[in-house]
């Protein structure tokens, strides 16, 4: 027991940058949404939210190659450099691919979207390199538990969000201003992280290296992909499932349901090197500290709601309702603890599919598609908010316990063997018989 307390505390002590970083990395991407949708109006702003929803998807890739580099380097100290320098080459010839392919497809993405330009739709195009080339360096960086350079580039992400952001909309308030200067946002954090890896010079990796490092980002990408499907998928059969209010109150819920899964989302970043490296139960520690802040803010969402309101008399409103929207939302107050709790099993999943990619296990990823198909079923039976986001719970609490059962089965010493070692003893042993 004195071992976990002490092991907590000093996940608490070497996040605290990280998580005031990444703090300040949400609130300046939600930031740059509001300041958006003032400036722009409905009409426009739709079509910037449609583009940030496209960049998202584009950013999996990014998230991929972050927890390659992570895993590759923490699981490897002895092979760090050259490890770095291939996901160094790695990162930049996937930057530029997927630069490219966005290009190539931006016309298709200008009618899907109904843009009145091709520009928007080209511009996240050209934003796909930076922030690929992010992640690439965040995942050195995590890996090599250098939190304050790592920092540094959540910081970035923010400022340059909202700052960048900000000087685009006030030179050009449409969508071609806010999406340029969310691509001079994305540079900024590039700019920080090569600055700190500029002295990083090594031979140039085989091409079977190279490969093998791909083959990895296509799993992790994997992963995360069906985690962020899942995450958001209730959001959209809300829309099928209940009418146009009731739909619209449930995602006012997920607003704070969002706001919990963001909030240990550091505890996720200082685990990650350790489970990579075969730490025995790290997992759990994360699990146990993730849950714990996900019940206080829970607690918090039920106390402060019924303690705390605003409003003329007959028709208070209680600060959790003020924060997910207004009045207009009143209705969910007295559930707005559910959806903290949702959060909360959410964040705990979120750590559980970052143990599948440390250990490289296929099946967590499938556990995790089942359950997208289970929610689509769920909804169906869904006629009311309250009902939907129990049943939603419900789906995700299942494929919690599903991915805490893989976990649990798995060999621990494989996952150090798996992905990093495998695939660098592949990539060696074809670059010898080349």
């Amino acid at each position: 027991m004195s071992g976990t307390r002490g092991t907590l505390r000093e996940l608490l002590r070497s996040g605290a940058g990280v998580a005031v970083a990444m703090a300040v990395m949400n609130v300046g991407t939600y930031a740059f949404t509001l300041v958006a949708a003032r400036v722009l109006g409905p009409r426009e702003y739709s079509a910037v939210a449609a583009l940030m929803g496209l960049l998202l998807v584009i950013n999996v890739l990014s998230l991929g190659l972050q927890a390659t580099g992570a895993r590759q380097v923490a699981s490897d100290p002895g092979r760090r450099d050259e490890i770095e320098n291939r996901i160094i080459v790695t990162t930049r010839r996937s930057a530029w691919a997927l630069g490219a392919v966005c290009l190539v497809l931006s016309p298709v993405a200008t009618v899907a979207l109904q843009l009145d330009s091709w520009l928007p739709a080209a511009l996240v195009a050209v934003t796909a390199v930076p922030l690929t080339i992010m992640g690439g360096q965040a995942g050195i960086f995590q890996g090599e538990k250098s939190w304050t350079p790592l920092a540094g580039i959540y910081l970035a992400v923010g400022v340059g969000r909202l700052g960048l952001g900000a000087v685009g909309l006030a030179i050009s308030p449409d969508a071609v201003g806010a999406m340029a200067g969310v691509l001079v946002g994305a540079v900024l954090p590039t700019l920080v992280g090569g600055t700190a890896l500029r002295r990083r010079r090594g031979s140039r990796p085989a091409t079977a290296e190279v490969r093998s490092v791909l083959s990895e980002v296509g799993h992790n990408s994997h992963a995360l992909l069906a985690f962020f499907a899942l995450t958001n998928a209730d959001v959209v059969l809300a829309r099928a499932a209940l009418d146009s209010h009731d739909a619209g109150l449930y995602a006012g819920g997920l607003i704070l349901a969002k706001a919990v899964l963001f909030l240990p989302q550091f505890v996720v970043v200082i685990v990650f090197p350790s489970m990579a490296d075969g730490a025995h139960g790290m997992y759990l520690k994360g699990l146990a500290l993730v849950g714990g802040l996900g019940a206080l803010a829970t607690g918090g969402a039920w106390a402060v709601g019924e303690l705390i309101v605003f409003g003329p008399p007959g028709e208070e409103r209680s600060l959790v309702v003020e924060f997910v929207g207004g009045a207009a939302y009143a209705e969910i107050g007295g559930t707005l603890w559910l959806f903290a709790l949702l959060g909360t099993v959410l964040a705990m999943m979120q750590v559980m599919v970052y143990e599948v990619v440390a250990r490289q296990n296929r099946l967590g990823v499938y556990a995790v598609w089942a359950g997208l198909v289970g929610m689509v079923a769920a909804v169906a039976l869904a006629h009311s908010t309250q009902a939907l986001v129990v049943w939603v719970l419900a789906v995700d609490a299942v494929v919690l316990v599903a991915l805490l059962v893989v976990a649990r089965r798995s060999t621990p010493g494989a996952s150090r063997r798996s992905g990093a070692g495998e695939g660098t003893e592949l990539a060696d042993d074809a670059a010898r018989g080349a």
